[in-house]
């Protein structure tokens, strides 16, 4: 009987996360299958507990979870407890669940494949969140200029204080405002998700990062290239954390180079 593993998330239908990692468990001759569990807020704790009656043997978590994954997990590594999120769950032997973050380290590989330095340069986040909390800890590591940008400003003090004391906080809009000036925007709002979409300034040859990807992601990149913004979409990231991910898992780091070009066919043969 194959054994399970997923990523939890709503939404979650449209992930290519089950796409990558199945292809990598048929690669390693893996039994086991991976499946989008769509989860609502609220209903984690108990479905975490299901998962692990039931024998999952791995997890990753996305919106709107990956905070409260980590105060419920019974162990967590040193990434994860800075960060203050989750987005990958081992099961322990003594039971309950184990709590990584490899969304930093995957956003930093992406920097490197896409050749991106960002010491002493202007760098805008926008958004407060989980995966913004990864994104951030890695900017300050590399010696970005941040600024974080959030509607709710308690949230972006609260992330700057825990992870980047030196950023400039701005509202949402104020923001909006003085993105043209940024060597690299990254957005981790959820917006794209919606159906929503950002007003962005003209650029100079700035980059336009949206973690996002696919759908999610279109409205922002089409935008951001009809103001001048270099765009990029998160499919990068998502297939960096994900091998991290299956490495944590499995003990075998896959393929991304080829993962990447497999999910990069299928979106555009999708969209």
């Amino acid at each position: 009987m194959r054994k399970l593993l997923g990523v939890i998330g709503d939404p979650v239908s449209h992930s290519l996360s089950p796409f990558i990692q199945n292809s990598w468990l048929r690669e390693n001759r893996i039994e086991a299958v991976y499946a989008a569990l769509e989860v609502k807020a609220g209903e984690l704790e108990q479905s975490l507990r299901s998962l692990e009656t039931h024998g999952a043997i791995g997890l990753n978590v996305t919106l709107p979870h990956k905070e409260e994954a980590l105060r419920l997990a019974a162990s967590a590594g040193d990434t994860a407890r800075r960060l203050g999120a989750a987005n990958t769950l081992i099961p322990r032997k003594e039971g309950g669940w184990h709590a990584e973050n490899t969304d930093a380290p995957g956003f930093a590989l992406t920097l490197d494949y896409g050749d991106i330095d960002v010491k002493e340069r202007e760098v805008f986040l926008l958004g407060a969140g989980g995966s913004a909390r990864a994104v951030a800890d890695t900017l300050v590591q590399r010696g970005a200029r941040l600024t974080i940008c959030n509607r709710t400003v308690d949230r972006a003090d609260a992330l700057a204080l825990a992870l980047a004391p030196a950023a400039r906080i701005l509202t949402l809009d104020e923001g909006l405002m003085r993105l043209h000036s940024a060597a690299l925007v990254v957005n981790t709002l959820s917006l794209g998700h919606q159906g929503g979409r950002l007003q962005l300034p003209e650029s100079s040859g700035g980059i336009f990062y949206d973690i996002s990807y696919g759908k999610a992601a279109a409205a922002s990149l089409a935008q951001a290239k009809a103001k001048g913004w270099r765009g990029l979409d998160g499919l990068g990231m998502l297939v960096a954390q994900a091998a991290l991910s299956f490495e944590k898992w499995f003990g075998v780091m896959p393929d991304l180079a080829n993962a990447h070009a497999r999910a990069r066919k299928l979106l555009e043969a999708v969209q």
